[in-house]
């Protein structure tokens, strides 16, 4: 049986808690076409922060609004697994909770566009 929380204290805990961690991200690649996209954006843009950046605060900047990008995308895939859960039928809180997931991941992508809109700009 899968226990939801890890069964022991300590480091072992931490192992487990590190092994479920990385199920987690297997499965946002695995079932989550937004997360993977967004990754391979991560990935692509990754070096660009490199080129448009000077100081170690500007690549924290750029790359810290793509892996936040990312986090809020696997915060957003847990909270629509978690209501899928539930049942399929449809249900106005259920609706809600998606879509204010929904609306994090949009204003996150918006703040990552401004950040390397602003940038970009400054380079050129």
């Amino acid at each position: 049986m899968h226990h939801n929380k890890p069964p022991n204290k300590g480091f072992l805990r931490f192992t487990h808690t590190i092994r479920y961690s990385i199920d987690g991200l297997k499965d946002a690649w695995k079932y989550e076409e937004s997360f993977r996209q967004e990754a391979i954006g991560f990935l692509v843009l990754s070096p660009f922060a490199f080129f448009l950046g000077n100081t170690l605060i500007d690549y924290v900047l750029l790359l810290g609004s793509l892996w936040f990008l990312l986090i809020v995308e696997l915060l957003n895939s847990a909270i629509e697994a978690a209501i899928d859960r539930i049942g399929p039928e449809l249900h106005p809180l259920s609706k809600r909770a998606k879509d204010i997931g929904s609306a994090a991941v949009m204003l996150t992508i918006l703040m990552a566009c401004a950040i390397w809109i602003s940038y970009l700009i400054n380079w050129l």
